[in-house]
């Protein structure tokens, strides 16, 4: 549909479902025609089943094998006829993953694994900050290094090409490089935080305005006001970003980890000046993508490299690269005006966003009339019934570069819009769930995840004291989630802990509910991470975090029991693979705020945040 091969937006069901059904309905019919024809029968006389055609008149079988070469000479049904569901026998099953063995074994290649006879290994040494420039490095003092064999400039960088990546590091380190101090030597956390909260002062972009929220919002007799900002995310995959590209004159071979083989093609092309047709994208196994893997510049390092060498060469970043030149989920700022009535029903809502834009640098084509879609998704079409909303979007510019992160904007706005529901459930003096209900009286399946969720859940039942649940839904990629947490934390620390999540999920018809399952669970795991611990640190120009031991992420011993409930539906084919992640931060801040009536309107939900939400909230 995209007319590219790539993987993001939790797409690949919902592209391929119908198409790879026709294609195997299509193949099914050749097939049988094929046995038909060898046997002189009619094709209503053959039955397709476990890999074999089967004579249904004296139970003669011929395999798929055994006719695949006669079929294939056979024209190609257009319009198969299709099974329908009631005949399914594998769709709506739980089937394993064939790629298990392998990746437990440690049979399965990644791109970090992957080596062919006379490569080269390639170090960059990178821009410390932003917009630095180099101003020296000793290429003889890299040279001497054993193994080094290259010494390559690249757009104000440097590559040290040698036989073993060890070498290589080694070379790189020997450079001794000397950068200036880059175009914003002052920016840090708190110069950023800065800049989103003050463009929320400036004139917006209106992406949603129904009917009017200005004289609906002093019409009521309450009104609710926060401020809501989130951190700049890295992706932090366990493989760090890799290629390797082997260039010849005739022929370029491209083996990558990759989102995108579209793009990796097409940045070889414009690299090489190669046809499309000879250049070969071998996709390896990934570890972890989460949109970091869409971005094509290890590629266009590795095919230029290699063009440049005559050699297949390798590029593996480390770690610390890996963290300080990511493309980061965009930091967030936002403020939302609702306005409740006597009744306790909401009549207003006023969202105004503040973040760099993704789309602007990636998709530019999408932005229209100053709005960039990812940045108010699951706002400008959120569900709940309220007479007068207006949505607005401020675009940010910084120098930290942005880009695609599981579940994109939704990973911010679903935070926002569900703290601050509950924030009116509360100012209205209603229970949480019973509010968010009220409010999709017209959306069944909206409901039907919460009810779902809060039923399994024990909504309701009192807890120990110190503990809280809290409750979030949000639709995105076509799924609707419900998610309830069971929060505790020790107030003096401020430390929280999560026990338990439990998910409620409608993707519409479900291929494969075990995959459904490891989705939500991964998505809650993510997003937990994200709303507990992660954040990006800036200083001096640059990003400052450089590893797990200062950019964390959720550990073992910090999982929650986590239960997933699939509701049946019949609705159109939603994505998976990232819709169970929006909801989690949200569910445990409310949560947080149940357990100890500290509202915290800022992620992660980390101690220091929480003991400052909290002597706010005594002054």
């Amino acid at each position: 549909l995209w007319g590219m091969q790539a993987t993001g937006g939790s797409t690949s069901i919902r592209h391929m479902f119908e198409a790879l059904r026709k294609a195997g309905a299509a193949a099914r019919e050749m097939l049988t025609q094929a046995a038909a024809q060898a046997w002189k029968v009619p094709a209503d006389q053959c039955e397709a089943r476990d890999g074999k055609i089967r004579n249904t008149r004296d139970d003669r079988t011929l395999t798929y094998g055994e006719l695949c070469v006669a079929a294939s000479d056979l024209p190609v049904p257009q319009n198969p006829s299709l099974k329908s569901p009631e005949r399914f026998r594998i769709i709506g099953t739980a089937m394993p993953r064939l790629d298990v063995p392998d990746k437990v074994s440690g049979a399965a290649v990644f791109g970090a694994d992957f080596q062919v006879p006379n490569m080269l290994f390639a170090a960059i040494e990178r821009r410390p900050t932003y917009g630095s420039k180099l101003l020296f490095f000793d290429r003889e003092g890299a040279l001497r290094i054993p193994g080094v064999r290259r010494v390559v400039s690249m757009q104000g960088c440097v590559a040290v090409c040698a036989e073993t990546m060890h070498a290589a590091w080694k070379g790189r380190d020997a450079l001794n490089p000397k950068w200036d101090r880059g175009t914003y030597p002052s920016l840090d956390n708190r110069s950023l935080e800065a800049t989103l909260l003050d463009h929320l002062q400036k004139k917006p972009a209106v992406a949603r305005n129904d009917g009017d929220v200005q004289r609906a919002l002093f019409a009521g007799p309450k009104r609710v006001e926060a401020t809501y900002v989130l951190p700049y995310l890295a992706h932090a995959t366990m493989e760090p970003m890799n290629c390797s590209a082997h260039v010849q004159h005739d022929r370029c071979d491209v083996w990558i980890p990759t989102q995108n083989q579209t793009g990796v093609l097409q940045a070889a092309a414009k690299i090489t000046a190669l046809k499309p047709e000879k250049i070969h994208v071998h996709t390896t196994f990934i570890g972890g993508g989460f949109g970091r893997r869409f971005e094509v510049e290890v590629a266009e390092e590795a095919v230029s490299l290699s063009k440049e060498l005559q050699r297949p060469v390798k590029v593996l970043w480390d770690r610390e690269e890996d963290m300080k030149h990511d493309v980061y989920r965009p930091g967030n700022a936002c403020t939302i005006q609702g306005a409740i009535d006597q009744m306790g029903r909401v009549t207003a809502w006023w969202h105004t966003i503040a973040a760099p834009s993704v789309f602007s640098r990636i998709l530019p084509q999408f932005v229209k009339d100053g709005i960039d879609p990812s940045a108010v998704e699951g706002v400008a079409e959120m569900e709940y019934e309220i007479p007068n909303v207006k949505v607005e979007y401020v675009k940010v510019d910084t120098p930290v570069p942005v880009g695609f992160w599981r579940s994109v904007g939704h990973s911010h706005n679903a935070f926002t819009v569900e703290s601050f529901v509950d924030e009116l459930a509360h100012a209205a003096n209603r229970d949480p769930l019973e509010f968010r209900l009220g409010l999709l009286k017209n959306h069944a399946r909206a409901g039907r995840v919460l009810k779902t969720a809060a039923e399994n859940a024990g909504w309701g039942r009192p807890l120990p004291p110190g503990m809280g649940r809290g409750i979030a839904q949000h639709t995105s990629f076509g799924s609707y989630i419900a998610q309830v947490a069971e929060v505790g934390v020790d107030e003096e620390k401020g430390a929280v802990r999560v026990s338990r999540i439990v998910c409620a999920v409608d993707c519409g018809p479900v291929i494969n509910p075990s995959i459904v399952t490891a989705q939500m669970e991964s998505g809650i795991l993510m997003g937990l991470s994200a709303a507990l611990k992660e954040r990006v640190m800036f200083k001096g120009g640059g990003v400052a975090s450089g590893n797990y031991d200062d950019y964390e992420i959720l550990r073992l011993d910090e999982i929650p029991e986590i239960e997933v409930h699939i509701v049946k539906s019949s609705s159109p084919l939603g994505g998976i693979g990232e819709p169970g992640l929006p909801p989690a931060a949200p569910a445990v801040a409310n949560a947080l705020f149940a357990a100890t009536g500290v509202r915290v309107r800022r992620l992660p939900l980390s101690p220091d945040h929480f003991l400052g939400a909290a002597r706010r909230s005594k002054a």
